[in-house]
């Protein structure tokens, strides 16, 4: 086991990261889940152990409908946790998805990101990650192939973070023109493309108008787990932008409520239900709800921040959890579970 890593010197990054983990960037609101509650089946006609949880996501098949969304910080922390995610994502048999790739673009180095990313997860669906806010700001079509070269990624996700950068001191905040160059990166970058919020919720409006134009997978992204406002209104030194921030503290979409929303809207489109999910009971109910996989991000910080081992057996308890919740609706996979049935909400 690797020793725990030290934040050294702190940049916008790091900042991100520490807020993160002190659990000061919380949202106000949950996610939802906890109104989701599950028929109990007293007497499963199945043998635990013989469930299947695998899932297919963008022509791979993982052990278990879930994906690693990192966070991570400056380069010299990027370098270390990203490792133990890549390790981890290999041996769970996972999807990875790397942070913002901006900084490395920006600054010509790989900022703990390279394509020592790909030996060390050879099997692993690996997503480079840009943001939708530089489409219109010399980031096209070549820096996110770079993007995707610089991990040996399989596909891309662009990230839409509004509410962040209106919040963050340095932020982007013109994004006219931003839909129509993520439509044309869409159309032409040869991978994948992911499409995600970062916290705040994607409507299904706005989830049918990113599949129409061609994106391959949504992440609704939802309220309740990490909130960017409050994030940036930590890091703020002015106390007008912090109290700017902190009134958003409680804005967006829970994550359960949009995960139903996306998949009414995008019946065939493939969603990723991330934003507070905290346990394999979390997981299960969003696909319940609708999602193809589950995604979780802060939640895994603190063991990624350990050892490669940690990040193993905080995800084999999830997958553990996940396992029984499909043994205690008698799901023999995730299909199965998809149907479970449900307690009427006023129980």
């Amino acid at each position: 086991m690797t020793d725990a890593i030290s934040p050294g010197a702190l940049g916008r990054k790091d900042q991100h990261l520490d807020v993160v983990l002190s659990g000061r960037g919380r949202h106000a609101r949950d996610a939802g889940f906890d109104a989701i509650r599950f028929v109990h089946e007293a007497l499963p006609d199945l043998d635990h152990d013989k469930i299947d949880l695998g899932a297919d996501f963008l022509g791979r098949r993982l052990k278990a409908p879930l994906l690693i969304s990192a966070m991570t910080g400056g380069p010299a922390r990027a370098e270390a946790v990203n490792a133990r995610l890549a390790e981890a994502a290999q041996h769970l048999g996972i999807a990875l998805a790397v942070g913002s790739q901006r900084t490395a673009l920006e600054e010509g180095a790989s900022g703990g990101l390279d394509i020592g990313l790909r030996h060390r997860a050879p099997d692993t669906p690996i997503l480079a990650n840009i943001g939708a806010a530089q489409l219109t700001r010399g980031f096209g079509l070549d820096e996110a192939r770079r993007v995707i070269e610089m991990i040996g990624a399989n596909a891309l996700i662009v990230h839409l973070n509004p509410l962040q950068e209106a919040c963050q001191p340095e932020g982007d905040r013109d994004w006219w023109g931003v839909g129509a160059a993520l439509e044309a990166l869409i159309r032409r970058i040869e991978v994948p493309v992911v499409v995600k919020e970062t916290g705040a919720g994607l409507s299904g409006r706005t989830a049918r108008r990113l599949t129409d134009m061609g994106a391959a997978a949504v992440d609704i992204a939802g309220a309740g787990g990490s909130n960017w406002a409050l994030i940036e209104g930590e890091r703020a030194t002015d106390p007008a932008d912090r109290a700017h921030a902190a009134a958003f503290g409680d804005w967006g979409m829970p994550t359960a409520r949009t995960i139903v929303d996306v998949r009414r809207a995008c019946p065939d489109a493939v969603v990723i239900g991330s934003g507070g999910v905290r346990d394999g009971l979390d997981v299960a109910r969003a696909i319940r709800l609708g999602a193809d996989i589950a995604g979780q991000a802060a939640g895994v910080l603190s063991a990624a921040m350990v050892s490669t081992e940690a990040v193993v057996a905080h995800f084999q308890l999830v997958m553990r959890q996940l396992r029984t919740v499909c043994f205690c609706t008698n799901s023999a996979n995730l299909s199965a579970l998809r149907r479970a049935p449900l307690q009427p909400l006023d129980e």
